[in-house]
């Protein structure tokens, strides 16, 4: 896909789809979960600087369940969040549900792309699920467009004396703009712009008009 394609032309990436959480397209306005970023591969559907996933059978053992082998053969770390004080925990400005996959172990250029169906009209805002162990900053972009504003995204691991822990503070980030969006099918792009060190659940489109 080149520098301002318009979807679908020049888009190999196709929606995530297993049959068991995901559904295909995903929609907005609505929720589009992180992790179930475009089919397609390193360079078309992602890009990530690691050459393995750090979170499905790295962190998480392939003991054959379903959440510790989320797609375990792509670059992108995936891991979901768990109980026992590693996920819920007083630290938390938003407690996430249990079993919620996420996208780890980002680092500055790392991109994600997703295939979404606009079916009602803009402008659009997004809030984001996320945990940040230092100050960063994302970006949104459509149809391959290059990046031209970037969203700050706070740190959120003050307060806690457990060190690794401080990679698990979820916090929503308040609500930032989204390019334009015109009905029908598109290409969004999640960029991790600096920093890295991030963790990416889920966003939140809501129309604003």
């Amino acid at each position: 896909m080149t520098a301002g394609a318009a979807f679908p032309d020049a888009y190999r990436g196709r929606p995530f789809h297993d049959g068991v959480r995901a559904t295909g397209v995903q929609r907005v306005p609505g929720r589009l979960m992180c992790a179930f970023y475009d089919t397609g591969g390193e360079g078309v559907a992602y890009h990530d600087a690691a050459d393995r996933n750090q979170g499905s059978g790295g962190l998480n053992p392939l003991d054959g369940g379903y959440l510790n082998g989320f797609r375990a053969d792509e670059a992108v770390g995936v891991s979901y969040t768990k109980g026992d004080g590693i996920d819920d925990h007083p630290y938390n400005d938003h407690l996430p549900e249990p079993g919620l996959l996420y996208v780890g172990w980002t680092s500055p250029g790392n991109w994600l792309r997703y295939t979404v169906e606009v079916t009602g009209p803009g402008p659009f805002a997004a809030t984001l699920l996320y945990t940040a162990a230092h100050d960063g900053a994302v970006a949104l972009t459509v149809d391959d467009a290059p990046v031209e504003e970037v969203v700050e995204v706070p740190c959120t691991a003050g307060g806690d004396d457990v060190e690794w822990r401080r990679y698990h503070h979820w916090a929503l980030l308040p609500p930032f703009r989204v390019p334009a969006l015109t009905p029908g099918r598109h290409v969004l792009t999640l960029h991790t712009v600096r920093t890295g060190q991030m963790n990416y659940a889920w966003l939140d489109f809501h129309p604003t008009g």
